[in-house]
């Protein structure tokens, strides 16, 4: 549905997008993120057209967007950063434009509007100038806009930012609804979405993919993946640490907090591979009677491997 290749835009001297390949396949939800200034925004003007490669191309349901892309632009339903809209358009008047642009027939465009308007939930604002709405609505107006023509690609630039939760989790559930028919690119600076929509990510950093895969291998490279944490008694802190550290599983262990006078430690054990570390030191805690109150296997940090990520060069 989407082939990227080779795919750079230079401003300048400087490659704001530096030589970016991916395919994404019908029913993948992708996770495009990157630090701000990341090359994020450039990559979906040029895969929709909007922007002109230096070099590379982007092959829209198999139209090359440079040489037919009036063609590629037809598959494509694109929602910019900012959800920018005509302020003194109604959503009414906006969406008659937009089918009207897009050489819909009447009925077809009225059968559409209905459809997209009770979707996004935007029925109540309909007679209403787009400048009077909230944020929330008018990131709903855009992307009522934008899959208007059941598009079979969308391509949905940072369409959370700026949103308070509930108005995050209303467009996150719209999203989730539409990726069993569309292939989805969502480009976000923000992690939590990546879970929460995604079924694979890229990281961009400095114009370059320095990231590809599932959600769940992202956070698997967190150094906390797997590890195993439990708080107990401060009394038995330094013989618990030395005995975890026996174990042939535990890579390392350290003390995350305690001090002289507290009740309760934590500490977390690193396992030395991959095998999982959770039922031998339930059995060791059990065999040597600790007062465990409260024991956990620890998911990782995104943030954590965001930040290694973008930060280290060469990070793959």
């Amino acid at each position: 549905m989407i082939e990227i290749q080779q795919l750079t835009k230079v401003f300048g001297t400087r490659p704001a997008v530096d030589h970016v390949t991916f395919n994404v396949q019908p029913g993948e939800v992708l996770g495009f993120l990157g630090p701000n200034g990341a090359g994020k925004s450039t990559t979906m003007k040029m895969i929709t057209g909007f922007l002109s490669p230096t070099s590379g191309g982007a092959r829209i349901c198999g139209h090359e967007v440079t040489q037919d892309p009036i063609a590629a632009q037809r598959c494509i339903g694109y929602l910019p950063e900012g959800a920018p809209l005509y302020p003194d358009m109604t959503p009414t008047s906006l969406l008659r434009f937009v089918s009207e642009a897009r050489s819909m027939k009447r009925a077809r465009a009225q059968e559409r509007t209905d459809e997209v308007v009770a979707l996004v939930g935007i029925g109540s604002v309909m007679s209403q100038r787009i400048d009077t709405l909230s944020k929330g609505f008018k990131r709903r107006v855009g992307l009522a806009a934008a899959i208007l023509h059941d598009p079979e690609v969308l391509v949905l630039d940072e369409p959370t930012d700026g949103l308070d939760p509930n108005q995050k989790e209303e467009v996150r559930k719209l999203i989730r609804s539409m990726a069993k028919d569309k292939v989805i690119v969502l480009s976000t600076h923000i992690l939590e979405e990546v879970e929460a929509v995604c079924t694979r990510a890229i990281i961009i950093s400095e114009g370059r993919v320095l990231f590809d895969g599932t959600p769940a291998e992202l956070r698997a490279r967190s150094a906390t993946h797997g590890a195993v944490a439990l708080h107990l008694g401060n009394t038995q802190a330094e013989a618990a640490s030395a005995a975890l550290s026996g174990l042939a599983e535990v890579g390392r262990v350290e003390v995350l907090e305690g001090s002289p006078g507290e009740e309760l430690v934590r500490l977390r054990a690193y396992a030395a591979g991959d095998a999982p570390l959770l039922h031998s030191i339930t059995d060791l805690a059990r065999s040597k009677n600790w007062d465990v109150q409260h024991l956990s296997v620890e998911r990782g940090s995104l943030d954590e491997v965001f930040r290694t990520i973008t930060t280290q060069t060469g990070a793959q």
